[in-house]
């Protein structure tokens, strides 16, 4: 017996402790190291060029207008000077314009890297991933977190390397014009940064706080507005409590949206002040420096540098304000980036071991075996803020017939021992909540075993590729899932190089082919979401032709028929007919006269198999099989069906 792997409820806070944020992120843009060093390039140069005007500037006062030494103004110096003044700004633009097309390609493309890295790992995670976490949670993650990074990859990184290259620049020119005014006007600075990072700590909380919310939201709203969403709510007159719900979120979401806002405000508002009254009280300190007779203000404070540093003051405003606003962004986004990054932090339960077997499908038998097999569901890995099950207190979410399963022992499957041979065509039978489903989602390995194993053609599944695995097995469902597309599309989901031949004749075998000519638009008629536009027998032949189109060696059948009309349920239980031949078939049953004709039936109990037989055998046993077939047609009005072939029947 080998024990699956343990799954435990991670936190966000455990996995945001595994790697920091910022190698990550810097990890995330390491493709795109050229363009950043020609972004590095294009800032250095523009606040180089943006700190030579203020010393064109005072040579315009000192030397061509008004020179210091009492002589006329050089007009043809000024027209140079000018000319300097005049050229700069245009330089800077074009600069900027190359620089914003490099960062904004960079940043989307990056961008486009995290969001598709991050699909690809969702699609790797375990089934019981996605049975505790709401959908909407999911794709907030995919798409309110990532887009909500978006300015820092785009903007912010080349942002903040351009204004602390500009303020660098002005205070070096600043201290080079006056040290004594350079003091004066940044003595301030560390109060300032101090206030700054407590900001940013708050930001950085509410920032989470209101994308927990954004994906409330939108898990409210792809529950509520899906067409399974609507038809319940308008069937139970529950839409003013829908909408109640959404506006409760709704309005969380304002007043977090309000306060992320109003966050740093009066920070930002003192800082525009000091910088807007700084500038009089240099006015002040220059005259006192000139006036007191001091050697260094006869010598260093002219009008000329008065002008040039009031003119480095105010603009060292601008970038240092912004500094400041992006750098509280960059505090903000980590608090997105740590969301992201702990979903491709979680690892999935299940993986392919190394040196695993592939399956060849030539030599591919089918012998499915369940040997000595226990498995209880794993804990839920809904991570801490994320809205996993909040609606109804559960977010351990079971499957198919084992989610109304009382949790008493915690087992769904107890030493369970079952064996189906090349070909054969086996029904599992049992009360709701006896482990059906779940010994069938053990197959394909949807989950794995917690002790025993599971075999096929005596190979270990967990030894087994994923792929060769996928390949062999498949599955029709009550409530086969179409998605919103053509027929033809769905239908060659199975096998996408399909032709367009293989696809008919598939449609053939599963009797829905002359049904799909009688639609205007044929094979292009769209199903809409989870092909809602056609009947239930229509999808449950478009799924049986989709797994005819797939050929698989073993085929898996969920109480497929159990809720069509007569004439529906003959023309699928024809099409399952062409499906069960030459093909290991196992069939969860509840309609005990589809399956009096399968080669051996398990009874199934409290997750323990407590009979096998053919028909016959567990009539005469007078076990399970025998109560639950009394039950069932002591109801029915035409007495019991006979059994007359192996395969006269197999539909669920």
């Amino acid at each position: 017996m080998r024990p699956s792997a343990v799954v435990t409820h991670l936190t966000s806070e455990d996995l945001a402790q595994r790697e920091p944020v910022l190698p990550r992120i810097a990890r995330l843009l390491r493709p795109y190291r050229v363009q950043i060093a020609l972004v590095l390039v294009a800032v250095v140069v523009a606040a180089s060029l943006s700190a030579v005007g203020p010393f064109l500037t005072r040579a315009v006062f000192d030397n061509a207008l008004f020179p210091l030494d009492g002589s006329e103004p050089d007009l043809g110096l000024l027209a140079w000077l000018v000319g300097g003044l005049c050229a700069i700004p245009v330089v800077v633009a074009l600069i900027g314009i190359f620089q914003v097309w490099l960062t904004s390609t960079v940043g989307n493309s990056a961008m486009a890297d995290l969001r598709g890295d991050l699909f690809e790992h969702l699609q790797k995670m375990e089934l019981a991933f996605f049975t505790a976490t709401k959908t909407g949670a999911i794709q907030s993650r995919l798409a309110n977190d990532v887009a909500g990074v978006r300015t820092v990859l785009t903007d912010t990184a080349s942002t903040i390397l351009q204004n602390t290259v500009t303020v660098g620049a002005a205070i070096v020119s600043m201290v080079v014009l006056s040290w004594q005014l350079t003091l004066i006007t940044l003595f301030v600075m560390p109060l300032f940064v101090l206030m700054q990072m407590r900001v940013g700590r708050v930001r950085q909380r509410l920032a989470r706080r209101t994308q927990e919310s954004l994906s409330d939201m939108t898990a409210i709203t792809e529950e509520a507005l899906s067409v399974s969403g609507i038809l319940l709510s308008k069937a139970f007159n529950r839409g003013d409590s829908e909408v109640a719900r959404y506006r409760g979120a709704n309005r969380r979401q304002t007043r977090l949206q309000v306060e992320q806002a109003m966050t740093g405000r009066t920070f930002f508002a003192v800082v525009q002040t000091f910088f807007a009254i700084t500038p009089a009280f240099l006015y002040l300190f220059s005259g006192w420096l000139i006036t007191g007779g001091t050697p260094l203000g006869e010598d260093t404070m002219t009008a000329g540098t008065l002008v040039a540093f009031t003119t480095l003051q105010s603009r060292l405003q601008m970038p240092l304000l912004q500094l400041m606003r992006v750098t509280l962004d960059v505090q903000t986004s980590l608090a997105l980036f740590r969301r992201i990054f702990e979903y491709l932090d979680l690892q999935p339960a299940i993986t392919e071991r190394p040196g695993a077997v592939a399956l060849d499908p030539a030599q591919l038998r089918g012998r499915v075996e369940l040997r000595e097999v226990s498995f209880r569901y794993p804990e839920p890995r809904a991570l801490s803020g994320s809205p996993a099950g909040d609606r109804f207190g559960d977010s351990g979410i079971r499957i198919g017939d084992d989610t109304d399963r009382p949790e008493t022992s915690g087992w769904a499957l107890e030493e369970v021992s079952l064996v189906v041979e090349p070909g054969q065509l086996a029904a599992i039978v049992g009360p709701s909540g006896s482990g059906k489903t779940t010994a069938t989602y053990l197959v394909p390995r949807f989950y794995d075993v917690t002790e025993g194993a599971v075999l096929i053609d005596g190979h270990d599944v967990r030894d087994l590729t994923l792929s060769s695995l996928a390949d062999a097995v498949g599955m029709v469902t009550q409530e086969p899932y179409l998605f919103h597309g053509t027929i033809r599309d769905n239908i060659a989901y199975a096998r996408p190089d399909a032709t367009a031949e293989q696809i008919e004749q598939a449609a053939r075998d599963a009797n829905i082919h002359d049904r799909i000519m009688g639609f205007p638009e044929g094979y292009e008629t769209i199903t809409g979401e989870r092909g809602y536009r056609l009947s239930g027998g229509e999808k449950q032949r478009l799924a049986i032709a989709r797994v005819l189109l797939k050929d698989p060696a073993i085929l898996i059948l969920d109480e497929a028929t159990s809720a069509l009309d007569n004439e529906t349920e003959r023309l699928v239980q024809e099409a399952l007919e062409r499906a069960t031949r030459s093909r290991t078939t196992i069939a969860i049953a509840h309609r005990l006269s589809t399956i009096q004709s399968a080669d051996v039936i398990f009874g199934l109990e409290d997750g323990r198999i407590v009979e096998q037989g053919t028909h016959h055998q567990l009539i005469a046993a007078g076990g399970l099989y025998k109560r639950l077939y009394d039950e069932q047609f002591s109801r029915e009005p035409h007495g019991r069906p006979q059994c007359d072939s192996r395969r006269a029947d197999v539909s669920l």
